[in-house]
């Protein structure tokens, strides 16, 4: 039976299913909510008065939605939700692992430091930092990571083999109540084959040292099958110092049964090490001899490793479904960075953030399917638990050595700035409704409560202790057509976000341990036009404590309250079989809603993102493909005021091969086709270079830094499967 690529069905009768959401517009929510979204589906029309006098179950069609192509209309939730496959995924190039998010309409995924190192991620005028504020999942495990040694919310997507990834679902606001924690700007889950279509063998090479093997197989084993992959990975980057970038990833899941009914077991195991040319001053570059490649400290990089196992079971029939998943995983990363070079230290400001936790939790959801007043309705339950054991500290480092030493001012810093020992753990039950009131008109509505405990113990007392608190956040959609093929959605949630366990026990500054999030949206989906799927949402959201990213100390901090407006608009057409295009366009206004004198803008909020292709492919076994991709990354305040502005980012990237037949494939990437010298990213803050006297602003100097994007550069990939 040849397999599908369905993101949502269920067999039987009421099939209106969808990827839950949620909105404060009922003061009390009734029942409720589906756990992941990537286990409901299917689509309801509201019950005819002839099948209502019935009474009885009526198999409706299955909704099977693939990708960027298929129409959400009847299914999606929010203006600003989506699913894209794996023959979108396969068809983008893609320089890093991370930018498989890049397929998530107005997301930039970007890097200021060794490929080894998790991305920086911009989205509806947030600068995320590495995660915050976006909860990225793989088949449900969480990737985000709570008080990280290097910032809040921290999602490494180095732990990924693209070629394993199905399916891309992303739902942006906190209008869904299967989701919390750093939701707010907009989730997603990547969803991992369980059985691959062919096996795959694939050997690259490139500009830069760049080196890439992925070998990956299922085959039938005993009542189910075994999928296996693994990925060797090794790139040097265009660095004066190499980044020497090794990678080596492993997907191990035994699956049976099929989307209604079936379980599986899945190991995954990631392993990096890497050196690192970190944001450079853009004043080092009048030093003879000095390019935008070098480094001002050769010794950054560091290492990481993080080995999981999931299990889930799910089963589904005409009156309920129910899913159960645990996981547990083991990760750990020691990071060495110097963001100021010499403002503090004669031996330089290098410094170690070590971070190692065991992690793990559960996830447990069951729905009904009824009817009320003989109209569709489907009621969810749901329970979330995670719990963090972490040892993380930072420490004064030269060489990648711990040890003291000898401040500019005078005296000592000690190797050991801090330790501490956390332990965080969540309980999030949640409810949700939904219910076919008309043919033209359904609703989505749900309550969600978390409450979080932090027991903090460290070096210092002063910075040790432990505090609890609880957050309920209610949430909806409601959801009006279609008309000729098009859909009307009014979204509304209250969300939050979770603060750094250490910054929450601190006696001497506390912060809130969880931030309130306030959301709406309205927008429309088309379908009217042949082949074309349009999107158009206008959405805003109000933050009760922004978590700010500073430069010369590479953490997230607790700021000040603020506001993010936008308009995005989303298109994917297809005109022919063979050809599609996207363009996708997004628009955001960021400031905080306090009064300072420093001002009102967000340090690094992004305000404009475009990002369009084409791409081609001929039909049948044999032919060629290709395609070109644009992205546009706008100009973004750097500081407060507004006075210090970073440049626009304009990257042309392209991809063309020739499929020899159904088993072999030689393909070429090409990246930065204009050879433009622009930006990954861009800050402002204080530094001090080798050499230099001592500056006005705390022995350093406010300039501008910056770290360039790669050069043009080239790719090989021969490509087997089987």
């Amino acid at each position: 039976m040849k397999k599908q690529n369905c993101s949502h069905s269920r067999r039987g009768a009421r099939q209106y299913r969808t990827p839950s959401s949620l909105a404060p517009f009922h003061a009390t929510a009734v029942a409720l909510t589906c756990l992941i979204c990537n286990s409901s589906s299917a689509q309801s029309t509201g019950a005819s008065p002839e099948l209502a006098a019935t009474n009885t179950p009526v198999r409706l069609p299955e909704v099977l939605v693939q990708g960027r192509e298929d129409s959400l209309i009847g299914v999606a939730e929010s203006a600003s939700q989506g699913t894209v496959g794996a023959i979108q995924l396969e068809r983008r190039t893609l320089s890093r692992p991370g930018e498989v998010l890049e397929t998530v309409p107005g997301l930039i995924v970007t890097q200021h430091s060794g490929a080894g190192k998790a991305n920086q991620f911009f989205l509806r005028g947030f600068n995320l930092d590495h995660g915050t504020d976006f909860a990225t999942s793989i088949d449900g495990m969480p990737v985000n990571l709570p008080s990280h040694g290097h910032g809040q919310g921290y999602t490494d997507l180095n732990i990924l083999i693209p070629e394993l990834v199905e399916r891309v679902n992303f739902r942006k606001g906190p209008y869904f109540a299967d989701v919390g924690d750093f939701a707010s700007a907009g989730s997603t889950d990547l969803q991992l084959y369980r059985v691959l279509p062919q096996g795959i063998a694939q050997v690259e090479g490139g500009s830069f040292g760049y080196a890439r093997g992925v070998f990956a197989d299922s085959s039938k084993a005993g009542p189910g099958h075994l999928l296996y992959g693994l990925e060797l990975y090794h790139n040097d980057g265009p660095w004066r110092h190499a980044d020497d970038y090794r990678r080596y990833n492993g997907v191990l899941r035994y699956s049976v049964g099929d989307s209604a009914n079936g379980w599986s077991i899945t190991g995954m195991g990631y392993k990096g090490d890497w050196d690192a040319t970190d944001q450079i001053a853009r004043t080092a570059l009048a030093q003879p001899g000095f390019g935008q490649f070098d480094s001002l400290d050769t010794t950054t990089g560091g290492n990481s490793q993080r080995y999981s196992l999931a299990a889930e079971w799910h089963r589904a029939d005409e009156k309920s479904a129910s899913k159960l998943m645990a996981y547990g995983f083991f990760y750990d990363l020691d990071l060495f960075s110097n963001f100021t070079y010499f403002k503090d230290a004669v031996e330089g400001d290098q410094f170690e953030q070590a971070d190692e936790r065991w992690v793990g939790g559960a996830k447990a959801s069951h729905t009904w399917f009824g009817t009320l007043l003989e109209r569709d309705m489907e009621n969810t339950v749901g329970l979330q638990l995670r719990s963090d054991s972490i040892d993380n500290g930072l420490y004064q480092t030269v060489a990648r050595q711990r040890t003291d030493k000898t401040a500019q001012a005078g005296g000592t810093i000690p190797a050991v700035t801090r330790t501490d020992d956390i332990w965080e753990t969540s309980l999030s039950p949640y409810v949700e409704n939904k219910m076919q009131w008309g043919e033209k008109f359904r609703s989505v509505v749900g309550v969600r409560a978390d409450y979080y405990y932090f027991d903090v113990e460290g070096n210092d007392p002063a910075n040790s202790g432990h505090e609890d608190d609880a957050i309920v956040s209610p949430k909806g959609s409601l959801i009006f057509g279609p008309w000729s093929k098009t859909e009307f959605y009014f979204s509304g949630g209250l969300g939050f976000h979770s603060n750094d366990g250490r910054g929450v026990t601190a006696p001497s500054d506390s912060a809130d341990p969880l931030v309130r999030t306030y959301g709406a949206e309205v927008g429309v989906r088309s379908t009217r036009v042949p082949g074309l799927q349009s999107t158009l949402s206008a959405w805003w959201l109000d933050i009760d404590s922004e978590l700010v990213f500073v430069g010369d100390a590479g953490e997230t901090e607790a700021s000040r309250p603020s506001r993010r407006y936008g308009v995005e608009f989303a298109n994917y057409y297809t005109p022919v079989p063979c050809m599609t295009l996207d363009a996708d366009f997004s628009f955001s206004h960021a400031r905080f809603r306090d009064s300072d004198p420093a001002g009102r803008h967000i340090p690094g909020s992004v305000e404009t993102v475009i990002a369009t292709g084409i791409t081609f492919q001929q039909e049948g076994e044999r032919g060629f493909f290709g395609g070109l991709r644009l992205r546009y990354f706008g100009p973004r305040p750097l500081v407060e005021d507004d006075s210090q502005r970073s440049g626009e980012t304009v990257l042309l990237s392209a991809n063309a091969g020739y499929r020899f037949s159904r088993n072999w494939t030689l393909s070429a990437e090409a990246f930065n086709l204009l050879n433009r010298e622009d930006s990954e990213i861009d800050y402002f803050y204080e530094s001090r270079l080798a050499g230099e006297p001592a500056g006005p602003d705390d022995g350093g100097y406010a300039r501008s830094h910056f770290h360039p994007v790669d050069p043009i550069s080239f790719r090989i990939a021969l490509t087997a499967r089987f």
